[in-house]
């Protein structure tokens, strides 16, 4: 399917021209994920991650059908969700995908623009914009669907100066590890079934106002075994960017095949988290039990001859296994986690850019087939 939207290049303005900025977008604002046990994986994400305790709705807050807790690190907020009755939605969306995220909201000025601009271009509806207030101000949320259960929630706090919205209170906690350094969420990707990458690709163009500003096909991401094809799509100041992948031919199930069976769908397969020293970062992580992938010693043995000269000691990279990529603009160096849920889909990635404003090509080979490796290790390659 042809979309007729140009790959563009990030300038040094971090401006995509291409991009009909109709919807202007001022950042994530927060990631809600649906949980089993909130109580439990905000406990996991403040000692492994280094989040920090910051609101809470449950039955104290007058919520009686649902708990959240919301966590905080820099310009990262995270809501975990758990539903307090054996029905409904949130459970209906447990049962089916497992620990997920559910909602990638956006920070906008407008919401009630936000929602007409969307679904006056085709999005279906979500949310219609509705106020929320209390004796700190305002907020108005809308939202609209995407890939599979996965919705966009835009969010207008201007007039609001509470702790994070109406309906949650402060939550205070003698327990708050110290941060590992992350900064905030660099990209967010989306897994979609065959021949699905296009029509969502599509969508954030027409519905949203995105360019697409780097395509990835089977040739760059492949092994004997598997492969994927990927789609970044930007907005107008770059501040949100969503790769989208979907399955490729090959001779055995890829990550991706993998992803959509465990989920049963289409939705977020990881976060991309952005820090100033990543080293630092995957040090505290791994102290704290967080798991990563295994990049073989033989990556590190022609580094430089690869992405040229870099500030960091090649020896305390291999110690860790961290990935260096280089493009017009720079470097930069990555890494990804393991699953942090028990099915085989949702990740994280380590990201620090000293530059660079792609997305690892040179390093896909070496991901690709670390994570064949622990697909072979589950069984489901």
């Amino acid at each position: 399917m042809e979309t007729g939207i140009k790959n563009v290049r990030y300038g040094t303005d971090k401006i995509f021209e291409e991009a009909e900025d109709f919807l202007p977008l001022l950042g994530t604002d927060y990631v809600e994920l649906y949980v089993g046990n909130a109580k439990q994986s905000a406990h996991f994400y403040k000692t492994a991650f280094g989040f920090q305790s910051l609101a809470y709705a449950g039955l104290e807050t007058g919520v009686k059908d649902k708990t959240s807790y919301v966590l905080q690190q820099d310009k990262i907020r995270l809501v975990l969700t758990t539903p307090m009755t054996p029905d409904g939605p949130i459970n209906e969306h447990i049962n089916k995908h497992g620990d997920g995220v559910k909602v990638i909201a956006l920070w906008v000025e407008d919401a009630t623009k936000a929602w007409e601009e969307t679904t006056s271009r085709g999005a279906k509806s979500f949310m219609e914009p509705t106020r929320e207030e209390d004796g700190d101000g305002y907020v108005v949320r809308s939202g609209i669907h995407t890939y599979g259960e996965t919705v966009h929630i835009f969010v207008e706090r201007n007039e609001y100066n509470g702790i994070f919205m109406p309906g949650y209170k402060e939550w205070k906690s003698h327990y708050n590890p110290e941060p590992v350094g992350l900064k905030y969420i660099d990209h967010m990707v989306g897994n979609v079934d065959w021949g699905q990458m296009n029509t969502w690709v599509d969508f954030y163009a027409k519905v949203m106002g995105f360019a697409q500003i780097v395509t990835f096909d089977d040739k760059d991401i492949s092994t004997e075994y598997t492969a994927l094809m990927s789609k970044v799509m930007s907005n107008g100041n770059g501040r949100i960017k969503f790769p989208i992948n979907e399955p490729a031919e090959g001779k055995k199930k890829s990550q991706i095949e993998e992803y959509i069976e465990f989920y049963k769908g289409a939705g977020c397969q990881h976060i991309a988290v952005a820090t100033d020293d990543i080293v630092t970062t995957v040090s505290a992580m791994r102290d704290r039990g967080v798991e990563f992938l295994y990049v073989p010693n033989t990556y590190y043995d022609d580094l430089k001859s690869r992405v040229g000269e870099i500030d960091e000691d090649v020896e305390v990279l291999k110690e860790h296994g961290i990935l260096v990529d280089r493009d017009d603009e720079g470097y930069l160096l990555q890494l990804f986690t393991k699953p942090v849920v028990d099915r085989p889909t949702m990740f994280f990635e380590i990201i620090q850019r000293k530059g660079a404003w792609s997305f690892g090509k040179g390093n896909f080979q070496a991901l690709f087939e670390a994570i064949e490796r622990e697909q072979e290790n589950r069984g489901t390659l």
